[in-house]
């Protein structure tokens, strides 16, 4: 059975039953789709909740949405990428492809090899955008949330009840059977820059808690690396999740 089309909105344009939908989303409903009035679709929100419905009417700046059902959406788990912020289109394919994968969160980091140190407010923008664009096509059960970029010190500091942290290394045991062996539902995975991590970041991620983790013996750029590891991970947590608690 064929999914009505999904579109983006925000948790403030929903009131007593009816979504406002403006903007670039309006566009590709009305123009691109050419949607008319009385077509079901689905809208997701920025906490998950998706909203069934139908078009009530275009107006020349919005569509009026009647909402007949909403429904929370929940992930089985919990998956962080931390990814060194990498140079042009390639940052955005990884943004696309881990909120496509299912990733959580994406967390920029900067580390001591980074090219780049600051993206600044309109690529971060672009970034968010691409988060929301992909979880839209993907049917993801909520949008990835793309946070501020964070430096290297305050990503190994942090910590939650029942995370499994993970630094990927070279020769290493492979991600995936540590996720498996560890038994997580909550996992935060940290990609390094080009070059990869220098020798004390290396040492003081493990000093942390962090896990050395292999994505097996080829050497991949740290896109292909990040497209990997979440491919891996979430494959994993999938066989986790399958287990009783």
């Amino acid at each position: 059975m064929n999914r009505p089309p999904r579109f983006a909105v925000t948790r403030t344009a929903v009131h007593d039953g009816v979504a406002t939908v403006g903007g670039a989303e309006l566009h590709h409903m009305r123009d691109v789709m050419r949607l008319r009035t009385g077509a079901a679709v689905t809208m997701l929100d920025e906490a998950g909740v998706e909203y069934h419905g139908r078009i009530r009417k275009f107006e020349p700046e919005q569509a009026l949405i009647e909402i007949q059902d909403r429904v929370e959406q929940r992930r089985a788990f919990s998956l962080i990428l931390a990814t060194a912020i990498i140079r042009g289109p390639r940052m955005d394919l990884l943004v696309e492809k881990a909120a496509e994968l299912g990733a959580a969160e994406l967390w920029p980091v900067i580390c001591a090899r980074n090219r780049i140190h600051n993206p600044g407010s309109e690529r971060l923008a672009r970034w968010r955008r691409l988060a929301i664009a992909a979880a839209k096509q993907s049917l993801t059960p909520q949008p990835m949330e793309v946070v501020e970029p964070r430096s290297f010190a305050d990503v190994i500091a942090s910590q939650a009840p029942g995370r499994v942290r993970i630094i990927c290394r070279p020769s290493a045991p492979s991600l995936a059977r540590i996720v498996r062996e560890a038994g997580a539902r909550d996992l935060l995975i940290l990609i390094g820059p080009e070059g990869d991590f220098d020798s004390e970041e290396a040492v003081s991620a493990e000093r942390a808690g962090f896990r050395p983790a292999s994505l097996g013996p080829n050497r991949l750029r740290s896109e292909t690396a990040a497209i990997a590891a979440l491919s891996i991970a979430a494959a994993a947590l999938e066989e986790v999740d399958k287990e009783p608690y």
